[in-house]
C-alpha cells in the first residue's frame, strides 16, 4: 500500500489507454492482495462458518508471500480483527458479498512507475434482468474505497458494466474474455460486440481481445467468467479447462474454446500454446449443503443436485506461489503437476476449496491483486 497520504480523484474525461496505462499480467509483482470476508447466509451455508474457515486458509497462505488487506462488514469487524492474522491488515469495507475480483478495482500501470485503477460499474452479474442477488449497492462502491485506501486515482465506467473476473490480461496487449459473459444482455444490452470491445481495449490499455465462446458448464452465477476456463501462464501460452468425456456437456464447450484459441494470434502476432488441465469429476450440491443455505427471494438458489462449476483454472497467482483450488478429486494431482511445470519458480499451494465453490466461485474470484507499479 502507498505510504504517502494523497487525495485521490475520479478521472472522467479520459481512459487508461489514452493516458498510457495498461492492465499488467497477474504474474507481475504485487504490493498486496485484497479479499472480502464472507458472511451472507443466503449464499454461504451454516451461517458462512465453513466458508470463513476456507477463506481464512486462503488469506493465511497468501500472507506467507505478500501482504493481505482483508475487508469486512461492520458486523464481522471485531471477530476478524480478533483472529490476529499475521501480515493481514483488517479494514472495514461494507459489501454485499465477498467476490472482490469482480467488485474491486482493476489496477493499471504505465512505464513511469504510476498506478491507477478502473472502477467498473457493477450490477450483481446482470442487474434485474438476470443478476444473482439484490441489492448490490455496497458492492458497486468497493472499487472506489480500495482506491482510497491505496491512494490511487480511478477511472469510473458509469455507462459500462463489467466484473473483473470476466477479463484476463497477458500484460502485453492481449485480453481474454468469453462471449458468454461479455455479450450477456444483463450487462450492456444496448452495446454490440464491437462497442464492448472498444471499452475493453480503452480501459485495459490493450490492443487485441480474444473472445472465447464459452466458460465452464453451469457457471451460471457469472454467465461463464473467463477466469474459470482459461488463464495466461505466460505471454503466448494459456491453460484451458478440459473434459475428455465426450458425453459430458463440458467437453463440447472446451472443444469449441480450443478450436478458437488454435485459430487466433495474440496482439504480438504469436500463435498460442494451449495446455489442457482436466476438470474435476462432476460435482453436485448435497442435501445437507443445500439445506444449510437460507432461502431468500431474489438470491440465486443452491439446490440439492445442482452441478457446481468446479475448475482448476480458478487459481490465484501471488508473489512466489500459485494458490490452487483442489477438491479431493482424482484429477487434483495432475493439475498440481501441470501448473508446477508451467511455474517452476513458484510453489503450488493446494487448498481444499469446496466451501468456496459452493458460493458460486473459487480462489481467483475472491482475490484481487495490487500490482507493483
Amino acid at each position: 500500500m502507498n505510504k504517502e497520504r494523497r487525495f485521490v480523484v475520479r478521472i472522467n474525461d479520459s481512459t487508461p489507454k489514452a493516458d498510457g496505462f495498461y492492465m499488467p499480467s497477474e504474474l507481475a509483482p504485487h504490493v498486496a492482495t485484497y479479499l472480502l470476508w464472507p458472511e451472507r447466509p443466503d449464499n454461504w451455508r451454516g451461517g458462512a462458518k465453513p466458508a470463513q474457515a476456507a477463506f481464512r486458509q486462503v488469506v493465511e497462505t497468501i500472507a506467507k508471500y505478500e501482504p493481505v488487506v482483508l475487508g469486512v462488514n461492520e458486523s464481522q469487524y471485531p471477530h476478524v480483527l480478533g483472529l490476529n492474522l499475521k501480515n493481514v491488515h483488517v479494514v472495514e469495507i461494507s459489501n454485499n458479498d465477498s467476490w472482490i475480483r469482480d467488485t474491486g478495482p482493476t489496477f493499471v500501470i504505465n512505464g513511469k512507475g504510476d498506478l491507477r485503477a478502473v472502477d467498473w460499474k457493477f450490477n450483481g452479474y446482470g442487474g434485474l434482468y438476470n443478476g444473482i442477488y439484490f441489492p448490490w449497492d455496497f458492492d458497486d462502491q468497493i472499487a472506489a474505497k480500495v482506491c482510497a485506501i491505496e491512494g490511487v486515482d480511478r477511472y469510473r465506467t458509469d455507462d459500462f458494466v463489467l466484473e473483473g473476473g470476466s477479463v484476463h490480461s497477458d500484460g502485453e496487449g492481449t485480453l481474454l474474455v468469453t462471449e458468454e459473459t461479455c455479450l450477456d444482455k444483463g450487462r450492456n444490452p444496448d452495446l454490440n460486440k464491437e462497442e464492448i470491445e472498444k471499452y475493453l481495449l480503452d480501459y485495459c490499455g490493450a490492443e487485441k481481445v480474444l473472445w472465447l465462446p464459452y466458460g465452464i458448464y453451469k457457471d451460471e452465477d457469472t454467465n461463464g467468467h473467463i477466469d474459470n476456463i482459461c488463464q495466461f501462464v505466460a505471454p503466448g501460452k494459456v491453460v484451458l479447462a478440459w473434459e475428455d468425456n465426450e458425453q459430458d456437456p463440458q467437453h463440447e464447450r472446451s472443444k469449441k474454446d480450443l478450436e478458437y484459441l488454435e485459430s487466433v494470434t495474440d496482439a504480438k502476432g504469436r500463435k498460442l500454446e494451449v495446455i489442457k488441465i482436466h476438470v474435476p469429476n462432476p460435482t453436485t450440491i448435497t442435501k445437507e449443503e443445500s439445506e444449510g443455505v437460507d432461502v431468500v427471494e431474489g438470491t440465486f438458489p443452491r439446490n440439492e443436485g445442482d452441478r457446481l462449476p468446479a475448475s482448476y483454472i480458478n487459481y490465484y497467482n501471488c508473489n512466489g506461489a500459485i494458490i490452487l483450488p483442489v477438491f479431493n478429486d482424482e484429477h487434483d494431482q495432475a493439475a498440481i503437476n501441470i501448473l508446477q511445470d508451467c511455474f517452476p519458480d513458484r510453489k503450488i499451494e493446494p487448498i481444499y476449496a469446496r466451501e468456496i465453490l459452493l458460493g458460486g466461485g473459487d480462489i481467483h474470484c475472491i482475490t484481487q491483486q495490487v500490482p507493483q507499479a
